[in-house]
C-alpha cells in the first residue's frame, strides 16, 4: 500500500493528493469530488505516510495499522466512522489489540475508520495479486 502524496488538511474534511506544486503553495486534489485547490503554508497539513498511532510497546505507522485492518477486512470497507466510540474502539481491538487506549481518542478511530473507507473506495487500498503462476519455461524448438 502506497499512501505516498496523501495528506489531511486541518478544518477540511476528506482526503487529498498532492497534484503539483506551485510557487507559494502546493496544489492539491481532493479524493472525494477530484476538485484542485492550492493550499498555503499557514495551513496545517499532515501526510498520511507521517501518521502513527500510540501503542503500548511503540508507535505503529499508519501504513501497517492499514495493513492490518485490510487483511481482517479482506480488502474491503470496514465499519462506518460515524458508528458509537464504543463500537470503533472494539472493532481496533480484533485488528490492533495493543492500542493505547487512553491516549488514542474516539475521533482519532473515526478518522482512521473514515480515510480507511475512503481509501478502499479510491482503490489505494487493493489486494495484492498473488502469483498462483508458475514460471513458465521457455522451450526453444529447433528447426530442422
Amino acid at each position: 500500500m502506497d499512501l505516498k502524496g496523501i495528506i489531511s488538511i486541518a478544518g477540511k474534511a476528506g482526503l487529498y493528493k498532492v497534484a503539483a506544486n506551485g510557487r507559494n503553495n502546493v496544489i492539491v486534489q481532493s479524493l472525494d469530488n477530484n476538485k484542485k485547490f492550492p493550499v498555503f503554508a499557514t495551513d496545517k497539513i499532515s501526510a498520511l505516510e507521517d501518521i502513527s498511532i500510540y501503542t503500548y510497546d511503540e508507535d505503529m505507522p499508519l501504513t501497517k495499522v492499514y495493513d492490518k485492518l485490510a487483511e481482517l477486512e479482506d480488502y474491503k470497507k470496514s465499519i462506518s466512522h460515524k458508528a458509537p466510540g464504543v463500537e470503533l474502539r472494539a472493532k481496533t481491538e480484533e485488528f490492533l489489540p495493543e492500542f493505547d487506549e487512553d491516549r488514542v481518542f474516539d475521533g482519532d478511530l473515526k478518522k482512521l475508520f473514515q480515510w480507511y473507507n475512503l481509501l478502499v473506495d479510491k482503490a489505494v487500498i487493493i489486494k495484492p495479486e498473488v502469483s498462483s503462476k508458475k514460471e513458465t519455461e521457455t522451450v526453444s524448438v529447433e528447426e530442422e
